[in-house]
């Protein structure tokens, strides 16, 4: 047990965080001793302040070891308990952003998600990563294959029945009751590149240069096109020209859930020159998934700060909410909105909150006449993956609980999401059939826009 000593919340920093770069890149960063010499440290002081313990299961788990060793106390844990809290760590960074008093500049100097991801990559480096949890991290690989029109009817009809989740489950330790995406033969980047968009220019703000590149995300492009399409619509909408990248990867945010930064380097290559020199035609980047835009903003950044590229698409990066609240701070949003929504169910996802830009999706949803919004600040608990394996399933269920719950007693006309899979996660929880509606579907609806 280290001897830091146990300090109340009370005398935590009162400045903002700050986050400091991870030195992935470094041999050290992968010294397993050092790595664990700081998970005692970093976890001592957590077991003495237990400010997180409703969370996520990362805390439970970490808090009920120490109460059953011995002692009593960290001393007494043993270090297999350690993976276990690292391994029910998804990286939603909440415990960072809103709940730690100990956050950098304080002296205690904890970063409990990256100090996580430091553990998730000594394990990936190790060779210890599970080949279901490479294959779920392979976005555009499952992807591309699923998309083949045979295959991906045939990985639908697997993935509705019984048999087809019972297989799923012995042979990937996929849960069998966790809702899957579907999948689409015909990618939105495909049906895209086959559309004539109109002849638009929006004119250009203090804050924003009138048009957009789509990163269209592994999700939008071949789970859920209807997505990248409502937010096509609504942009063009407002005369903001829309246009996607000659080629896009994904951005990396599985792997770096994985802890493979090797992998999330290479998506960085592929990604981020495209970007840039698309930012220097005079384009800003949207995209309609909360994770990949965290990804732009804050994670390459942070793994790669000497990167002026990085840099320069981090600046430019905005959700799709936030540019459209930019827009009507100018005066140049249309209003001019067809149908009231009524009372919207709105469940903040934890790597929008994360990103401190504010409630823009609330925001701009109150902007619908005849539209109110009751907002949900809490973790749904799916992670893209979390919420799908067999081992972690009910514990993301039991984090939802309270969201559902929520959802549940506001008998709302709508309940809704920026993430989509965050929004299954709900609608799972619910159980009465009721399908979420992503905020950028909802908006389409109150323009009237067709096919919304």
């Amino acid at each position: 047990m280290s001897d830091t000593p146990k300090v109340g919340p009370r005398e935590g920093s009162l400045e903002a965080p700050t986050r400091h770069p991870v030195p992935w890149q470094s041999p050290a960063f992968y010294d397993e001793a050092a790595l664990f010499q700081e998970l005692e440290r970093v976890f001592d002081i957590c077991h003495g302040c237990r400010r997180c313990f409703s969370l996520c299961q990362s805390f439970p788990t970490l808090f009920d070891a120490v109460d059953a060793s011995p002692s009593g106390e960290l001393d007494g844990v043993p270090h297999d308990a350690y993976w276990q809290v690292v391994d029910h760590c998804y990286l939603c960074d909440m415990c960072y952003m809103t709940k730690c008093p100990y956050v950098p500049p304080h002296e205690f100097n904890i970063d409990f998600p990256h100090l996580m991801l430091r553990a998730k990559a000594v394990k990936h480096a190790a060779g210890r990563t599970r080949l279901r949890d490479r294959v779920l991290s392979a976005t555009d690989t499952v992807g591309r294959l699923a998309g083949i029109p045979v295959v991906a009817e045939a990985v639908n009809a697997i993935n509705g029945t019984r048999a087809g989740r019972a297989l799923l489950a012995k042979t990937l330790g996929v849960h069998a009751d966790a809702p899957l995406p579907k999948y689409h033969s015909t990618s939105f980047r495909a049906a895209e590149a086959r559309r004539t968009p109109p002849a638009l220019a929006a004119e250009p703000t203090a804050e924003t240069r009138g048009q957009v590149v789509l990163f269209a995300t592994c999700y939008g492009n071949r789970n859920d096109p209807a997505l990248d399409r409502d937010l096509v619509a609504v942009f063009e909408h407002n005369g903001i020209p829309v246009r996607l990248a000659s080629r896009e990867r994904c951005c990396g945010m599985p792997k770096l859930e994985l802890g493979d930064l090797p992998g999330v380097a290479a998506l960085k290559d592929a990604n981020i020159p495209e970007l840039a020199a698309l930012v220097d035609q005079g384009f800003d980047i949207v995209a309609a998934i909360p994770s990949c835009v965290l990804m732009f903003k804050q994670e390459l950044p942070l793994l790669f700060p000497d990167d002026s590229l990085v840099q320069k698409v981090r600046e430019h990066t905005y959700d799709p909410f936030e540019y459209l609240m930019l827009r009507h701070k100018a005066g140049k949003l249309r209003t001019d909105f067809r149908q009231p929504l009524g009372k919207v169910s709105y469940h903040v996802p934890c790597h929008l909150r994360v990103q401190n830009i504010g409630l823009k999706t609330r925001d701009v949803l109150k902007l619908v006449p005849g539209t109110t919004v009751e907002v949900i600040e809490r973790c749904s608990g799916h992670n893209g993956t979390y919420a799908v394996k067999q081992e972690f399933h009910e514990h993301s269920m039991k984090i939802a609980k309270p969201v559902v719950a929520r959802v549940a007693a506001a008998k709302a006309d709508h309940h809704s999401s920026d993430c989509p899979m965050a929004g299954e996660q709900i609608a799972h929880g619910l159980g009465d059939g009721r399908a979420a509606r992503h905020p950028l579907s909802l908006l389409r609806a109150a323009y009237g826009i067709g096919d919304a």
